[in-house]
């Protein structure tokens, strides 16, 4: 991707945060973010199809470069709580924007794009893992009931006492994600 599209790109993404922070995904016009991106209609559509389009690329932007800044990600199963802590950690210090991006209608969105880009990352690095039912079923409860954890719990608890719980609860998961690649 050359300057200008990235240009373009990051002009899209923040008008978007500008006006999701204000309105309903469903009530943002192409014609207003092109407006505040200074872009034609045209420029938007050789990038996205429509605001939906544009909203998903945007969160699973964020959330791969979120994975992509994880120390290990191996983690997920050499140490279930650190990788959980981890993202959780790198989710609340951007929460304002996750708060934005993920609202209204989209708020179901977070969990599920979260627990997508994970498995991707898991089978990416595990390809044997793919056809693991045990471990997809468990990777779905962890990270889903981390997430629901997180934002019911947050506020209520502490954050700090959130996570060494969410710690606590992963490194019990963890027993049963399988550690090691099978030998041929």
């Amino acid at each position: 991707m050359d300057l200008r599209q990235k240009k373009t790109r990051q002009n899209i993404f923040n008008a978007f945060l500008q006006l999701r922070a204000h309105k309903d995904l469903e009530r943002i016009t192409i014609k207003e973010l092109c407006t505040l991106a200074q872009i034609s209609k045209a420029t938007f559509y050789l990038h996205y199809q429509d605001i939906y389009d544009l909203s998903e690329s945007i969160s699973r932007e964020v959330i791969q470069s979120l994975l992509d800044r994880l120390s290990c990600p191996e983690n997920l199963w050499r140490n279930p709580a650190r990788f959980v802590q981890e993202i959780t950690i790198s989710i609340h210090g951007q929460k304002h924007m996750f708060d934005i991006i993920f609202s209204g209608s989209q708020r179901y969105l977070l969990p599920q794009t979260l627990e997508s880009c994970i498995r991707d990352l898991a089978f990416h690095l595990r390809p044997e893992l793919k056809e693991d039912a045990r471990f997809g079923i468990l990777l779905s409860y962890h990270i889903q009931g981390s997430y629901f954890a997180y934002y019911e719990n947050a506020e209520r608890f502490g954050f700090d006492y959130l996570l060494k719980c969410l710690g606590e609860i992963s490194d019990t998961l963890g027993q049963y994600i399988p550690s090691e690649r099978p030998t041929p």
